[in-house]
């Protein structure tokens, strides 16, 4: 007997929709088309559209360190919510991500905790170079971590010389937050006490340009792979769709939604993340990438704060946004108003992130791969509401807010962990697994 049948829906097969039913036995997909064995659950997806499982390749879950904002368990929560399949998490918890036995203690934190797959990034300092050569195998890590701006403690590798040994070592990919540390001390005279608009003037398009090209340089140096991460400004659009191949690069759904000024004068220091919001031209040229395919991912950049701490005067007011759960509702409605296509937000959650960083046995509806699927119902209407939001935050910057499409069940390894709104089963996920 099977497990799962998904039947009298479309489904996203090799770059087509096609009316197909798929079985699903042991996690795997077993058979697409035909089917006339019977299954413990079927499951009904007439007018809706099932997708590979989708991935959000940038996430912070806080744990360890600051669990009464998110942890493990609860941002895995408001992924499956969301529609996400897997995340990769990141490293600058309290204490980091940067060795060996804080790594291994992040992946027991996560077993039996988590709903949706997960990977965990290592941590780039600038002591531990000489480790990042032997991450190659390591189980459950998606690639290393560098924070050349914007971070704390010893995750802020700031000078070139460091910089410079992190790739030269590396052995998976390296995504990076690309901001000048040099520029933002320098500018922070900018800074307008209480008023959050001074923000992208402070971390300034210099800032994020003059580091990225940095990074391409020495990438392209030791000819490494580079993922730069949640771009903002249309001269790294233009500088690094010149530069493909070993350098990739992501977008995130709230710098595809919202701009300056008008955010910060609606939401204020709800707005503030690093890099900032920025104004129309370069939410206009973002939008450029995304039609002409030259950005690679979508990420959320999902670094949720407590209202207590966002509320407070900017400066002091905390970066980041909570975004896992709406990354997808809020793409969906972008493809429903005819600003990409959906095999375009395909590429960008499934399987971009597949041929980047090496998953094995995910991002296609194929026979034989894992069987996760994201269903979706391009016509169903959802107000996104912070008493709706799972991560343990509350809220979202698209609080209020109507979308049109939304996934309407999550599937792991055959399980429905997600249906409706309501989170289903075990927190089961598995670390995912990567090209050797």
């Amino acid at each position: 007997m099977l497990d799962l049948i998904i039947k009298n829906g479309q489904c996203y097969i090799n770059g087509k929709l096609e009316d197909k039913n798929i079985a699903v036995k042991e996690g795997k997909i077993l058979k697409i088309g035909e089917i006339s064995e019977e299954a413990k659950e079927v499951y009904d997806a007439k007018n809706k559209i099932t997708l590979p499982g989708c991935i959000d390749t940038q996430t912070h879950f806080r744990e360890p360190g600051s669990t009464d904002t998110e942890d493990l368990n609860s941002g895995s929560r408001a992924a499956v919510v969301g529609g996400i399949t897997a995340v990769f998490e990141m490293p600058n918890t309290n204490p980091p991500t940067s060795n060996l036995k804080e790594f291994q203690r992040k992946l027991d934190l996560a077993k039996n905790r988590m709903y949706c797959n997960y990977a965990f990034y290592f941590g780039a300092t600038a002591g531990n170079v000489s480790q990042l050569a032997e991450l190659k195998n390591l189980e459950g890590c998606c690639g290393i971590k560098l924070f050349v701006g914007s971070s704390t403690g010893n995750l802020l590798v700031a000078l070139e010389e460091d910089i410079d040994k992190v790739f030269q070592n590396s052995s998976k990919v390296v995504a990076v937050h690309s901001e000048d540390e040099e520029i933002l001390n320098k500018n922070k005279k900018l800074v307008k006490n209480g008023d959050v608009r001074s923000h992208p003037i402070w971390r300034s398009e210099e800032c994020a340009i003059s580091s990225t090209r940095r990074i391409v340089r020495l990438a392209k140096k030791y000819n490494k792979k580079a993922h730069v991460l949640h771009i903002t400004t249309k001269q790294e659009v233009d500088f690094l769709s010149q530069h493909k191949g070993n350098i990739t690069f992501e977008i995130t759904p709230q710098h595809l939604t919202i701009y300056a000024p008008d955010c910060y004068d609606k939401l204020g220091t709800y707005a503030q993340m690093n890099p900032p919001i920025r104004d129309k031209s370069h939410y206009d040229r973002l939008w450029y990438a995304v039609r002409n395919n030259l950005n690679d991912t979508i990420g959320s950049d999902h670094a949720p704060h407590l209202k207590v701490n966002k509320d407070k005067d900017y400066p002091n007011s905390p970066s980041g946004m909570p975004g896992v759960q709406t990354l997808m509702p809020v793409m969906l409605d972008h493809v429903n108003h005819g600003k990409l296509s959906l095999t375009q937000l395909i590429n960008l959650v499934c399987e971009n992130p597949i041929k980047i960083f090496g998953i094995k046995n995910k991002g296609f509806i194929k026979e034989g791969y894992d069987a996760d699927f994201t269903i979706v119902d391009m016509n169903k209407k959802i107000t996104i509401k912070n008493e709706n939001i799972e991560s343990k935050c509350g809220w979202s910057p698209f609080n209020d807010v109507e979308f049109k499409g939304t996934p309407v069940a999550t599937i792991i390894a055959g399980k429905i962990k997600m249906r409706d709104g309501k989170i289903l089963g075990n927190p089961d996920g598995k670390p995912l697994i990567f090209e050797s």
